[in-house]
């Protein structure tokens, strides 16, 4: 019997030396296969931001506004101011009783102040407290008046009339004052002039000889 020859045992050790190259490789991928691969960290969530909210501005407090009228005098005593409000609306008349008047109107604010306005830039800014009083000033014809007008009772309050009176064009205002003291002017055609006294009651006063009636004057 004959020996295997150099050229088997060759070819035998090239078969084992391929078998276990092979094993080796296939462990090996088993093993990095097998470890556990580590997942990147996760970012922390960024906090949501808060708004910011401007808390809203006070709104001015509500007063009561009466239906009324309001007489009193300035602060220096020189003229008379009367005001009558009638639904948040509001005219005002400014008199000294020889030849400075102006006639004023304007809204009352929720808050109870005012400002009126007149002829040739004149101006009342008033401010109506707890229903019984105004207080302000008036700007009439250059001067400024601090004054204080309180709640009228009848027959005080302020009265008007307007009329034709022997062609002339007559308009006449009236201040009945606390205690029945009047101030008033009436102008014939644009000539300021003392107002006669009218009678508180009815309204009755008479110019240049005509009988006329003041009716309490109303925005």
């Amino acid at each position: 019997m004959k020996r295997p020859g150099p050229l088997f045992t060759l070819l035998a050790g090239l078969l084992l030396g391929l078998f276990m190259l092979s094993l080796n490789a296939t462990t090996g991928s088993e093993a990095v296969s097998s470890t556990p691969k580590k997942k990147p960290p996760t970012a922390a969530a960024s906090p949501a931001p808060t708004k910011t909210t401007t808390p809203p501005s006070p709104s001015p407090s509500r007063v009561s506004v009466p239906d009324a009228s309001y007489a009193g005098r300035t602060d220096d005593d020189s003229s008379a101011v009367a005001v009558t409000v009638r639904d948040r609306k509001a005219i005002a008349y400014f008199c000294d009783g020889r030849a400075k008047e102006s006639w004023l109107k304007g809204d009352v604010k929720d808050d109870g102040s005012m400002r009126l306005t007149g002829k040739n830039g004149d101006v009342l800014n008033g401010t109506l407290k707890e229903g019984k009083r105004i207080s302000g000033t008036a700007d009439v014809g250059g001067g400024h008046y601090g004054f204080t007008a309180d709640k009228a009772k009848k027959p005080g309050g302020l009265y008007r009339a307007t009329a034709t009176v022997r062609g002339a064009k007559v308009d006449g205002g009236w201040i009945v004052l606390p205690g029945g003291k009047q101030v008033g002017i009436v102008t014939r055609d644009g000539d300021p002039q003392a107002a006669p006294v009218i009678d508180p009651e009815t309204g009755a006063v008479t110019v240049d000889g005509q009988q006329l009636t003041a009716r309490p004057a109303t925005p």
